[in-house]
């Protein structure tokens, strides 16, 4: 790879014979052209990857598809050239343009037959192949210009000096470079996180990377790290927009979504009353493994430790990590794979007087669901909040209860009926009322500044249970969140993430009064969190069965590899990302933010910074 600054013009006579008819006229006749025309005179060795081409026209347009934006590229540089790759291509004054390799194709040299003819016979007779009998071409896709306020791009080197780099900012591309122009690869760190728009300081997701391999830069450390912003100087931390972490199994998604969490677990953000709180983190756990990240890492040595210092990365077992065990009949958890804290909770019947849904089952129509709220009404205005599940089951028992409302046509005796067999369910004996305290009643070990909660299901072999108990806890914090009288001041008070494994099957579109009730109550989170600082943390291998409110809320997704091709384009990441997504390598994802950065390919840490695995 060249060398940031170390570049100059090709000579119109270079080893390949490719120098630039436009630019070759330029210099035949100056006096044709209103710029300056580029020195093409030998200057001793080749620097650079190449020169912009007119061959095929030259053109920056607004729409990208009308662009046509093409760069030679010598025979000496061919084997370095990758798709993908940032290039910088200087303007003769004090501006520089950002642009990425999107394509690349040898390009015929003869357009006569004859002398095609003549050329194919030759390339048989011999076994070698020539790069100087073709034209090596590639395509190019503007990102942005470069700019100074301060230090002036010296024309001597074509370089942008950014001074400390404070000075260096980026607009849209709103010029065409000049044809001849040398093209060169961005190796500088400040240079490409601002063509990229990546911020200097955030929260840490992984290396900028291209194909997979890590751009590596002249600076120390060489790579390029990318980071979400977490502060209000540019708008609200993304945190609180969302994130999404999708890939199949075997793609590091976990690993990845350790690292991340662990980053937000030692941010604090500012509260309505002026406090910088720490974040609070719940993480809904189907296969018990984030209750890990309460010990260290045994695979992280020293070296890979004094290295995620210098880029300020958080690192290390969280000692505040609790493990918040759900109660379940026939259900036992030993937690023998980590060393945090165990606290037991179950969900009081209680929970269900102002969620209704929870009982409603995935059968109740919306008749039998109005039936269903009403006797859940009646119910705990005769028996209080101290109402259990066995009290509801015994109170629709009662004959005469079914008697009364069909006669006073307020329920049918079939709906009543059907409501009574919906709320028998096995699942709701298994989860509410057992013998733990309950989750109302242990919010400050749920929520805590600066903790990790851990909600494992693991062990709870129902799924209908153990979607109760997610939902049950999950709508807790949200309704918390939301209310404008909030009954647990801890959970209003602390900027708090919510992640939730295995989100797909929770968050999905369905045409249940239950699904329903649980999709609105989550896009309505989604929409408010921002101003609640409340942030949702959805990982799924199947995102196409989030539910499209939600997932039109999430601002930031990281994708690793995804074999399914509904999958992949359900994530809705732009088309020149999308194909490489299937061939992704473990830890290797897509990071599509918006209001971050341009999307980009970022290589995960190969070392979870948290113990991970057996």
């Amino acid at each position: 790879m060249s060398d940031l600054g170390d570049f100059t013009d090709f000579s119109s006579d270079d080893t390949d014979g490719e120098a630039d008819p436009a630019s070759s006229d330029a210099n035949a006749d100056p006096a044709a052209d209103d710029f300056e025309p580029y020195d093409v005179s030998p200057a001793g060795s080749d620097r650079g990857l190449g020169s912009i081409s007119v061959s095929q026209g030259l053109r920056v347009s607004e729409d990208g598809d009308e662009t046509t934006l093409e760069a030679f590229v010598t025979s000496d540089n061919r084997e370095s050239v990758r798709l993908g790759k940032y290039l910088l291509v200087p303007y003769p004054d004090d501006e520089t343009l950002f642009c990425r390799i999107t394509a690349l194709e040898y390009a015929q040299e003869f357009e006569a037959d004859d002398a095609t003819e003549i050329h194919a016979r030759r390339a048989m007779r011999r076994d070698d192949f020539a790069e100087r009998d073709y034209k090596f071409v590639a395509s190019l896709d503007p990102v942005a210009v470069l700019f100074s306020e301060g230090e002036a791009q010296g024309a001597s080197d074509n370089r942008t000096k950014s001074g400390d780099g404070e000075d260096l900012q980026r607009r849209m591309v709103d010029r065409v470079p000049k044809p001849g122009a040398v093209v060169r690869e961005a190796s500088d760190a400040e240079q490409i996180k601002t063509g990229l728009a990546i911020p200097s300081e955030g929260v840490f997701v992984g290396h900028l990377s291209v194909g997979g391999e890590t751009v590596r830069t002249a600076a120390s450390p060489p790579t390029i790290d990318y980071r979400l912003k977490d502060d209000y100087a540019d708008g609200d931390p993304l945190v609180f927009r969302h994130t999404l972490v999708a890939g199949g199994t075997g793609s590091g998604k976990t690993h990845a979504s350790k690292n991340v969490l662990r980053q937000y677990l030692d941010t604090a953000y500012p509260m309505d009353d002026g406090r910088e709180v720490a974040t609070a983190v719940v993480q809904f756990d189907p296969q018990d493994e984030y209750a890990q990240m309460h010990d260290d890492n045994p695979d992280m040595d020293d070296d890979i430790a004094r290295r995620l210092d210098r880029e300020g990365v958080a690192h290390g077992g969280h000692d505040d990590t609790i493990a918040f065990v759900p109660e379940v009949g026939g259900a036992s958890y030993d937690g023998a794979n980590h060393r945090a804290e165990q606290v037991s909770f179950t969900v009081p019947f209680s929970m269900v007087r102002h969620r209704p849904w929870l009982v409603a089952g995935a059968r109740l129509n919306d008749n039998q669901y109005q039936a269903l709220d009403y006797l859940l009404d009646r119910f705990f205005d005769d028996y209080g909040d101290g109402g259990t599940y066995d009290d509801f089951t015994t109170y629709l028992d009662d004959p005469a209860l079914r008697e009364e409302l069909d006669e006073s046509g307020r329920v049918h005796e079939a709906t009543f009926d059907a409501v009574r067999r919906r709320a028998l369910g096995s699942a709701f004996r298994r989860v509410f009322d057992r013998d733990a305290r309950p989750v109302t009643g242990l919010i400050h070990e749920l929520v805590r500044p600066g903790g990790l909660t851990v909600v494992p299901t693991y062990h709870v072999n129902d799924s209908r249970a153990t979607e109760l108990v997610v939902l049950a806890v999950a709508s807790l914090l949200v309704d918390e969140k939301l209310s404008n009288d909030p009954t647990y001041d801890r959970i209003e008070e602390t900027p708090l993430i919510v992640g939730m494994d295995e989100a797909h099957n929770f968050l999905t579109d369905a045409e249940s009064v239950q699904a329903r009730k649980v999709i609105t109550k989550f896009t309505e989170a989604a929409k408010q969190g921002r101003k609640e600082r409340l942030g949702l943390f959805l990982i799924t291998q199947d995102p196409q069965d989030v539910a499209e409110s939600v997932f039109k809320q999430v601002n930031t997704k990281l994708v690793l590899n995804l074999g399914d091709e509904d999958a992949i384009k359900s994530v809705n990441i732009p088309p020149k990302l999308e194909d490489k997504v299937p061939y992704m390598a473990k830890g290797q994802m897509v990071v599509y933010s918006p209001d971050n950065s341009e999307p980009v390919e970022v290589t995960g840490l190969s070392t979870c910074v948290t113990r991970h695995g057996e």
